[in-house]
């Protein structure tokens, strides 16, 4: 059994967290919202008053922040930030293993991981891949920056929470290759949204044409396993009014991380560029909470739906 803290548990985080609990593992945490601590606590978490009494005589820490500058504030103390300044760092013992699981800027992922470093502190960033489902499941996609040694010390807590655990490269290399893979998943997802509007308004049935397409060329893992269309897919966000899955606004805060990458690449990405323009445009058109494969919402017509409908 691993002493581990866990802090920022949101629709990701939770169920990681719960995930630890069932693995065997004493698992400390905290969030700001109380609702969050509670599900936490019913899943077998230890509930902590604050940040740092979270991470207390453990093995190992985790956090699942919202943006860089909640890393850089938690860990660092800059700022007030989401949790209040806290710089964790020093509240932890040399030879701490702290992993990471925001998807953020790689410039706070460096500078987090070498203010550790500077401490004797392990850390590894290890943005995660799967959605919400894959969380509750225990099948995400760890993508880890750091030293080897280091993933190979997370490994088998990691694997509590994930099936595939990959090690990009050095620290930074995480984010790097989650901004990649969220580029191209936001591509393929506005496709795949635009090819079902077409089909749709020319006459042809969404679950038809997406079992064709799936069988076809065209098909792709927002097709497969994520389908854009109400009603096509029983289990995807699409079908419970897009609610539970990965939210527009966090897909528009990926892109825009991709294109300040691509800019400091000097790397072209007009796709990507595009994508970008794509979500924000559907997030000025309504709530930005909810799943992001409600893109779809901008190629469909209105009036052809309620005519159906009648």
């Amino acid at each position: 059994m691993t002493r581990i803290g866990f802090i920022g548990l949101g629709n990701m985080g939770g169920p990681m967290a719960a995930n630890l609990v069932r693995a065997g593992h004493r698992v400390q945490v905290f969030d700001l919202v109380p609702e969050s601590l509670s599900r936490a606590i019913a899943a077998g978490c230890i509930a902590t008053a604050d940040a740092r009494e979270a991470v207390s005589d453990c093995d190992l820490v985790i956090s699942m922040m919202p943006a860089g500058e909640h890393v850089r504030s938690l860990w660092l103390g800059e700022g007030s930030g989401e949790q209040g300044g806290q710089d964790l760092l020093a509240a932890l013992p040399a030879g701490t293993l702290v992993i990471d699981c925001s998807t953020i800027d790689v410039a706070s992922a460096r500078r987090v991981g070498e203010a550790a470093k500077s401490r004797g502190i392990r850390f590894i960033d290890a943005p995660v891949s799967g959605g919400v489902a894959g969380a509750t499941a225990g099948t995400l996609t760890f993508i880890v920056g750091g030293e080897a040694a280091d993933f190979e010390a997370a490994r088998p807590v990691l694997a509590c929470m994930g099936q595939n655990l990959f090690h990009a490269g050095a620290l930074g290399a995480g984010q790097i290759a989650k901004m990649c893979n969220n580029m191209l998943l936001a591509i393929h997802m506005a496709g795949t949204a635009e090819a079902l509007a077409l089909g749709v308004k020319e006459g042809l049935d969404p679950a038809v044409l997406s079992t064709i397409m799936g069988k076809s060329s065209g098909n792709n893992w927002s097709l497969e396993r994520y389908n854009p269309w109400p009603g096509v897919m029983e289990n995807a966000p699409a079908s419970r009014n897009y609610q539970g899955g990965f939210m527009t606004r966090l897909m528009v805060k990926d892109l825009g991380l991709a294109m300040a990458l691509a800019e400091h690449a000097h790397s072209a990405v007009p796709m990507g560029a595009l994508a970008r323009n794509l979500f924000n445009l559907h997030a000025a058109k309504g709530p930005d909470t909810r799943d992001f494969s409600s893109i779809v919402e901008l190629y469909r017509d209105a009036e052809l739906d309620q005519t159906k409908a009648g």
